[in-house]
């Protein structure tokens, strides 16, 4: 018995004498993202606990990086965040805060939304969370006040369900801005 191939010989390929295509790299042409895909654990968590106040939900997130794309990063925080257990979404709930309102809105406006604001925390025993990034700033005060009257009916099982997908877009929304050099 021969040693060698018996695989018959292949004819030459009809791309023979064509430029080969030099290779693609991954990266993600956004500096702020390839920053974070290389940062220390402790730094992409405190990265990640400014957009959303969940550790668990930051540790989940982390661990997947490097992320090709915004978008890739942000398909796994919604993943992560759909995740969330009662726990987890409790303690992000009881770190978050009013959305900020602008200074030219006048006093009796901040007097409501405070109103609002207590009665909703009075029922549910966390702060209202409401993901304003698709809410043009001049509709935002109406929007919040409306949202918290309309789920102040709800009963607190619905509230918690309603609070999570809120708090996830909410997350989102700060990871996309955050990422895209739109904000902090």
């Amino acid at each position: 018995m021969t040693r060698g191939s018996t695989l018959p010989a292949h004819p030459p390929s009809p791309l023979s004498g064509c430029l080969a295509i030099p290779a693609q790299t991954r990266t993600s042409r956004a500096p702020l993202l390839d920053g974070f895909n290389s940062a220390p654990v402790d730094e992409a968590h405190r990265t990640l606990l400014a957009c959303l106040r969940s550790p668990s939900w930051a540790r989940r997130v982390a661990a997947h990086r490097p992320y090709p794309t915004l978008d890739a990063l942000l398909a796994a925080s919604d993943e992560a965040a759909y995740d969330l257990t009662s726990g987890d979404l409790a303690e992000a709930l009881a770190a978050e805060t009013l959305p900020v309102l602008p200074e030219d809105v006048y006093g009796a406006a901040h007097t409501a939304l405070s109103a609002a604001h207590a009665a909703y925390e009075a029922r549910f025993g966390h702060a209202f969370v409401i993901s304003l990034a698709a809410v043009p700033p001049d509709e935002r005060l109406d929007h919040v006040l409306e949202g918290i009257r309309s789920r102040l009916a709800n009963d607190p099982e619905d509230e918690r369900v309603v609070a999570a997908e809120e708090l996830r877009r909410l997350g989102k929304a700060r990871l996309a801005s955050r990422f895209r050099g739109t904000g902090a």
